[in-house]
């Protein structure tokens, strides 16, 4: 039987030459970051005089000195402002964009399709022309500079592109099983908690990524809304680089640190995240 483009494709990309291919190209893309590790752990001057690969050959230059410099400007605070927005924003689009999606997606009300794709139509609403609106409502409510109202900003724009998302892999999961359990007189609630929701992990949890990396990384929100005690990391390096200028013993680590934690989480979830992609790319 002959295999068409894309069966060849895969045949290709399965083999042993294209796959160590792939695995230089990976450790390629990796070589800024271990550079900036390197330069984190180096001496500002060391830094300003040598390459950050010549440490292969004077590994004595290696020194946890600018990390305790980044501790004593009272970075951790920032830290603690990103995880204190990142996390409850990422759990809250979830929660709220996977009910929603599977009310579009399995339940009968009116209206259901035009709410829907006002839902979509927010999608292409700036964030930028919201800003000063917003602004001036957060200032009436007394929110404004706080984690509070940086987090609602966050969810409330990151609500379209998540229910969009989940409800289009909702609407794959096979009917027969929803009436089944409709059949044995499950509540929606629980159809949706026990059937739905385990059915759409590897959804959500694409979702979860691409939620946490885009307000982890987030600078514009937090250049507006948040004031100087509610800063996360992006903001306070930002604010060193314009203070210091080339002040690389405070920048350096501070980057790798902002930048540890999305690492991490990705290569935690990564399954998933795969799972997720493959299974959009089938529906």
């Amino acid at each position: 039987m002959k295999r068409g483009p894309v069966g060849r494709l895969v045949d290709l990309l399965g083999s042993g030459a294209v796959q160590v291919l792939m695995v230089l190209l990976g450790l390629f893309w990796l070589v800024p970051t271990l550079g900036l590790l390197i330069v984190s752990l180096r001496d500002e001057k060391v830094n300003a005089a040598e390459g950050w690969w010549t440490v292969f050959t004077q590994p004595a230059q290696l020194t946890l000195d600018a990390y305790s410099s980044l501790l004593a400007t009272g970075f951790t605070a920032s830290f603690w402002n990103t995880v204190l927005i990142t996390v409850p924003t990422t759990i809250l689009v979830i929660g709220i964009a996977a009910m929603a999606a599977y009310a579009f997606a399995w339940m009968e009300f009116p209206g259901r399709d035009l709410l829907f794709l006002i839902v979509v139509g927010l999608l292409i609403v700036p964030i930028q022309i919201a800003l000063i609106p917003i602004a001036s409502l957060y200032g009436g409510l007394g929110i404004f500079g706080s984690i509070p109202g940086v987090v609602l900003f966050h969810v409330a724009f990151g609500l379209p592109f998540a229910i969009f998302l989940l409800r289009n892999f909702f609407v794959g999961i096979p009917s027969s099983l929803l009436e089944a359990a409709r059949m044995d007189g499950a509540p929606e609630w629980k159809i949706f908690a026990r059937v739905v929701f385990p059915l759409g992990k590897p959804a959500i949890a694409s979702l979860g990524i691409f939620q946490f990396l885009w307000v982890w990384n987030d600078m514009l929100i937090a250049l507006v809304f948040a004031d100087t005690d509610a800063q996360p990391m992006t903001k306070a390096l930002q604010s060193e680089m314009r203070q210091f200028g080339t002040n690389v013993d405070i920048l350096a680590p501070g980057a790798f640190l902002s930048l540890l934690i999305p690492l991490v989480l990705f290569f935690a979830f990564q399954r998933y995240f795969v799972q997720g992609m493959m299974a959009g790319s089938v529906k």
